[in-house]
């Protein structure tokens, strides 16, 4: 129940029911907004650094102003104030409150806030995922992570009706991301992952799968990959802040089951779990 979600607006706390939003908002009427999506684990958050050196990164790019102390301790009395030991935050920024609809905003405008929490089971039980192959739809910067979603909605509820949990996203054949993740996949016993640029989101969870990876000398190679590479590969992932590790059993596209428990996935799931933990 909405009720009992424990959420933020312009600074203020009360329940998520209770919070009402202008319809004048930007990120209603322009997704002109960006977001972070924090988890944590026994009261203690996942990489909230990261998290939040990403959401000024954002800020930067689509010149919203942003108060990172505020951010900071409005996630923070979120998490002190809540019952709930394992779950994530959702936080976000959009440019503020028009005064009419417009594209051209008032550079004078005041930022808008919004935060709630919620609970997720962060032991990441059984997640075999069927997924579908879809061309990348999506605007050319999805480096920012902003509320602007609507290729990822349209491709993921359009594959949903298949009975397929994900998507992995392509242009014009080369490897991009899920709909919700980034993407590993494994050929030959050696770990593979398509290399950042403007058309990928840079992954927290990414960027701490690559740390044990090379912490732990395992064959690993970040690069430009094609659709034909999956068709090669004896296992593929996803990751995000709430999926952890998800392994793929099944591409409908391509008729090819997977194996989700391939020796260099079992083992960076394991080292995923320690690191987060400790």
């Amino acid at each position: 129940m909405t009720k009992d979600i424990k959420a933020v607006y312009q600074g203020t706390f009360n329940s998520l029911n209770n919070i009402k939003v202008s319809p004048l908002s930007r990120a209603y009427l322009f997704a002109d907004s960006i977001y972070e999506v924090i988890p944590f684990q026994n009261k203690k958050f996942i990489y909230a650094k990261e998290h939040l050196e990403r959401l000024i990164y954002s800020s930067s790019q689509v010149k919203i102003k942003i108060d990172i102390e505020r951010v900071k301790k409005e996630i923070f009395h979120l998490l002190e104030e809540s019952d709930i030991q394992n779950g994530y935050i959702y936080y976000q920024v959009s440019r503020g409150i028009d005064i009419t609809r417009s594209h051209i905003y008032d550079p004078n405008i005041s930022p808008e806030t919004f935060g709630y929490l919620m609970p997720l089971d962060l032991d990441f039980k059984k997640q075999d995922l069927t997924v579908s192959i879809c061309a990348d739809i999506r605007w050319s910067r999805c480096d920012i992570k902003t509320t602007s979603l609507l290729g990822n909605v349209i491709q993921m509820n359009s594959v949903s009706e298949e009975g397929c949990d994900e998507i992995i996203m392509h242009r014009d054949g080369l490897l991009t991301e899920g709909g919700a993740s980034n993407i590993f996949f494994v050929k030959e016993e050696k770990i593979f992952t398509p290399q950042l640029s403007s058309n990928i989101l840079p992954g927290i969870t990414r960027a701490i799968i690559i740390e044990i990876i090379k912490e732990n000398n395992l064959p690993f190679e970040e690069g430009e990959f094609h659709i034909d590479d999956l068709k090669e590969a004896s296992s593929i992932w996803f990751t995000s802040s709430t999926k952890g590790i998800a392994a793929v059993k099944r591409i409908i596209d391509l008729d090819i089951e997977l194996n989700p428990h391939d020796t260099l996935l079992k083992k960076c799931q394991s080292l995923y779990k320690e690191k987060v933990s400790s």
